[in-house]
């Protein structure tokens, strides 16, 4: 007979996808229509030859994650309420490993049958999605190399903090989740260090921007914001996809910026200023540790929760436990990751924020709002990006607002010399006028 407390984690957990599906759907729905009533302004502004063509593509991406994660949820709430996953742990505890041992071999059995579950819909999406609207330039071989090393680099790191954390249990029986948290958190701190030094080279290479024309745009933007980093590198990007971003990342002295060779060869200099400058505003105005500081809040509740569930004895007889706390803590992690989603449009406000003051920096440091717009036109246009997410979606899954919001946004505070001069137009990116920024929706 299947407990409540199954049918309660069934409950949440399919009630999660189900929302997610609804929001799927009404984002597709409402991206097409306001794309097609928009037609003009995406085919002038952010240089779409066909927006149909992105309207399959966000169809195309939404279609291929849906299955997956409605495929990953059936197969997840399988195991565990069959009984499955108990019997999988009550093996591992009849081993006589100790304890620590046997939660790292459970973590890493769920590492590796979640790639396995996940490498056919990763191939699906890279050699016929990607390639038919013509993003991929992936390889198999290399494809499989990333498959390869990442799972080794998942398996590496999330044993090494899983260890550490069932280490805590074992020592500090009622500490144990301030210890935990004090771990993932100094985990969260170590990888902005080992991330770019250690993990980001085994998939790309990085080449420091020293010399050219390159250089000189990105030191006269860096003495604008008034910021010194000599960590500049351009990175392969096109060797799997003709995707352009760029990022910041680590702090002290591992902190470095990184663009896309597919950014470089998109933009022009002062657009490439302009996104240098938002990424720096990013360090320049705190929000790296804003951001650390909210998600080791964030955290700090989830260990709570944690806490409770471990020493909660219908845990183990709901899902028949043997009383090992890293299988009630799988458990636990399940309950608390669909409530994690359901609180999303409240903490993705933080980031909303910060992208909004980067962008303001981004416009005083290029002294106009113009290279900026530039900018997010060309990351909307060549990436063919949704403009136009549904208001319920993007409050769950953006972390940006959206690409008209933020054009419109600079326009009104700081103007534009490029297009007709009316606010609430978009300017052409070579002083061409441009259509006017559709109204937010």
């Amino acid at each position: 007979m299947v407990s409540f407390a199954a049918l309660a984690l069934v409950g949440l957990l399919g009630g999660v996808q189900v929302l997610e599906t609804v929001l799927d759907y009404l984002n597709v729905r409402h991206g097409a229509r306001a794309v097609r009533n928009a037609d003009e302004w995406v085919r002038e502004a952010l240089d779409v030859d066909d927006p149909e063509e992105l309207l399959a593509y966000q169809r195309a991406r939404t279609l291929v994650s849906g299955i997956q994660s409605w495929l990953g949820i059936v197969l997840l709430l399988a195991v565990v309420v069959s009984g499955l996953y108990g019997d999988v742990a009550a093996a591992l505890s009849a081993t006589g490993l100790p304890s620590v041992a046997q939660g790292v071999v459970l973590l890493a059995g769920a590492i590796l049958a979640g790639r396995l579950l996940s490498a056919p819909f990763d191939a699906y999406e890279t050699f016929v999605v990607e390639e038919r609207f013509g993003f991929n330039n992936q390889t198999v071989p290399l494809w499989l190399w990333d498959l390869l090393v990442g799972t080794g680099v998942a398996l590496v790191f999330g044993g090494v903090v899983a260890g550490a954390v069932l280490l805590a249990v074992a020592a500090l029986p009622t500490l144990w989740p301030v210890a935990g948290w004090a771990v993932v958190v100094a985990f969260s701190l170590l990888m902005m260090v080992v991330y770019p030094r250690v993990i980001a080279p085994l998939f790309n290479d990085f080449e420091p921007i020293e010399d050219g024309d390159l250089r000189e745009s990105v030191e006269d933007v860096f003495e604008r914001a008034g910021f010194e980093c000599e960590q500049v590198y351009e990175m392969d990007a096109s060797r799997r996809s003709s995707h352009s971003n760029a990022y910041f990342v680590g702090f002290g002295r591992a902190k470095r910026v990184v663009l896309f060779d597919t950014l470089v060869e998109q933009m022009d200099r002062e657009a490439i200023q302009a996104v240098l400058a938002h990424e720096l505003a990013h360090w320049k105005r705190g929000h790296i540790w804003k951001q650390l500081a909210a998600s080791a809040v964030q955290m700090a509740v989830v260990f709570a929760f944690l806490s409770w569930v471990t020493t909660s004895q219908w845990v183990y007889a709901a899902f028949g436990l043997p009383s090992e706390t890293y299988a009630a803590l799988g458990i636990g992690l399940l309950y608390a990751t669909p409530v994690l989603t359901l609180l999303s449009p409240l903490t993705n406000q933080l980031s909303l924020a910060h992208e909004r003051e980067a962008d303001d920096f981004a416009a005083e440091t290029m002294g106009g709002a113009d290279a900026m717009t530039r900018a997010l036109r060309t990351l909307a246009g060549e990436n063919l990006s949704n403009p136009f997410p549904h208001p319920a979606y993007a409050a769950f899954h953006l972390t940006h607002p959206s690409i008209p919001e933020r054009i419109r946004r600079l326009r009104e505070r700081y103007g534009s010399s490029e297009g007709d001069g009316d606010a609430g137009g978009v300017a052409g990116g070579q002083g061409d006028d441009g259509p006017d920024v559709p109204p937010a929706t």
